[in-house]
């Protein structure tokens, strides 16, 4: 007696229609598509959590479980290996170093008389240490040199070089650089408010330079890491700064840092006015500018942002917005933003 078989008019109970299928199938793709959209739209922030800060004096860096002492001048002397250099300035010279299978920066002070500006630097290193500056990781006062994190991807001046790479195709998006053009902010918004007070990068009197402040880490975030120049803007008592003692030219420093009685009167340092930090927030569209490059959909975000630049370019300082109040408008661009191309890409499912 032969096996009774489904036939192509009726239906086993393990069987469905094939409609039903193609709408599971539908439905299961949808889910798939908007995590991907959701990862693409990585919520401003970064992956570092307090919970992973190290009490001061201490630090943990790469692949590290547990926090470690910051390293003394003898740890330094023996236990660091030095083996190229990579880069150097006014006050230091930096060597890519080797420290127990991590990779290292090793600066080392040039000249001795700048030794105040490297120990200022160094101050700063040590009070600052958060989510938004470089991990220090050791120092010798008496050698004149600081060990910190070895960022491989450089200074964020490197950032065009670094994105044209085919690997890193996936990264060079508006809201990627958007992103970093955020922590740019938050950067300059926790040096307004930091534990020391009101810092101003000072090292900034035009765009290459800028960027040279700051590193591009491996997971493209932005840490500061020149902290030579940074000083004190304090309200209360009315002290205000200058950045450095010779003239500054061009549009890219704010007007109040030129010399105001003309080209017929020599500049004479103690003659040229002090001026506060709103110094920095002049120079925030052209960083950002700079950060969202000329990718498909940069020109979008630099109309969505033009009010807040033209707020941050009032040649009165007080009219400028707070670092505070741009991070604030960038968030909420790209949260629009964001949700609008979400919202399209639904709509067309």
């Amino acid at each position: 007696m032969r096996q009774q078989h489904g036939t192509r008019n009726g239906l086993t109970h393990r069987e469905l229609p094939r409609g039903v299928g193609l709408l599971l199938a539908m439905a299961l793709m949808n889910v798939a598509l908007y995590l991907c959209l959701d990862q693409l739209f990585i919520s401003p922030g970064r992956s570092t959590t307090d919970s992973r800060r190290c009490p001061p004096g201490y630090f943990r860096m790469g692949r590290m479980r547990n926090c470690s002492r910051w390293l003394s001048c003898e740890e330094l002397r023996t236990e660091v290996r030095q083996l190229k250099r990579v880069g150097e300035g006014a006050v230091k010279r930096v060597f890519l170093s080797e420290w127990k299978e991590h990779k290292v920066a090793l600066s080392r002070l040039t000249r001795l008389e700048m030794k105040e500006d490297f120990l200022h630097g160094l101050q700063m290193l040590k009070s600052l240490q958060s989510e938004h500056v470089v991990t220090l990781v050791g120092y010798c006062e008496e050698d004149g040199t600081i060990l910190t994190e070895y960022h491989p991807l450089g200074s964020l001046s490197n950032l065009e070089e670094t994105l044209n790479l085919s690997k890193y195709q996936d990264v060079n998006t508006w809201q990627h650089r958007l992103q970093l053009a955020m922590e740019y902010v938050s950067i300059i918004n926790y040096l307004h408010h930091s534990p020391l007070g009101t810092r101003v990068m000072c090292d900034s009197n035009d765009l290459p330079k800028t960027l040279s402040q700051y590193l591009l880490t491996s997971n493209f975030s932005i840490v500061a890491n020149d902290l030579d120049a940074l000083p004190l803007v304090d309200h209360d008592s009315g002290v205000l700064i200058k950045c450095g003692h010779r003239e500054l030219h061009g549009d890219f420093v704010a007007p109040e840092q030129l010399w105001p009685y003309g080209e017929d009167s020599p500049f004479q340092d103690d003659l040229m006015p002090s001026y506060n930090e709103k110094v920095d927030i002049w120079k925030i569209p052209d960083v950002s500018s700079f950060l969202l490059g000329h990718v498909e959909g940069s020109d979008m975000v630099r109309f969505h942002l033009f009010d807040i630049h033209k707020a941050c370019k009032s040649q009165i300082p007080a009219e400028r917005p707070t670092a505070q109040n741009v991070l604030d408008a960038y968030q909420r661009v790209f949260h629009s933003l964001r949700d609008t191309v979400m919202l399209q890409t639904k709509e067309m499912l």
